[in-house]
C-alpha cells in the first residue's frame, strides 16, 4: 500500500497489494488487461498526474472490485461529504 500526500488529504494506491496477493505480475496484468506497463506502474507507486477511469474499469472488472479496492481517498479534516 503506497499512501500519497495531498493538497487536503492523501490517497491510498493499493493495486501492488492486490498483485502480491493474488501472486499475479505486472506483465500478467498488462497482458490480461491490455494496459500499458507504465500506467500499471504508476497505480502502484502512486506517481500519477491523472486516473483514466477506464484503466480503472479494466480493474475492477479484472478482480471483481470496486475502485476503492485499488484506490482510496481521505480527506484531512475527515468531513464526509453526502451527495442526494
Amino acid at each position: 500500500m503506497v499512501k500519497v500526500k495531498i493538497e487536503n488529504g492523501y490517497y491510498l494506491f493499493k493495486l501492488g497489494d492486490i498483485l502480491n496477493k493474488k501472486e499475479i505480475s505486472i506483465n500478467k496484468l498488462m497482458r490480461d488487461t491490455n494496459t500499458d506497463f507504465k500506467v500499471l506502474k504508476r497505480l502502484i507507486s502512486g506517481e500519477l498526474v491523472r486516473i483514466d477511469i477506464f484503466v480503472l474499469a479494466r480493474l475492477c472488472d479484472y478482480f471483481s472490485c470496486s475502485i476503492n479496492d485499488i484506490i482510496e481517498y481521505f480527506p484531512e479534516n475527515n468531513i464526509i461529504w453526502n451527495f442526494l
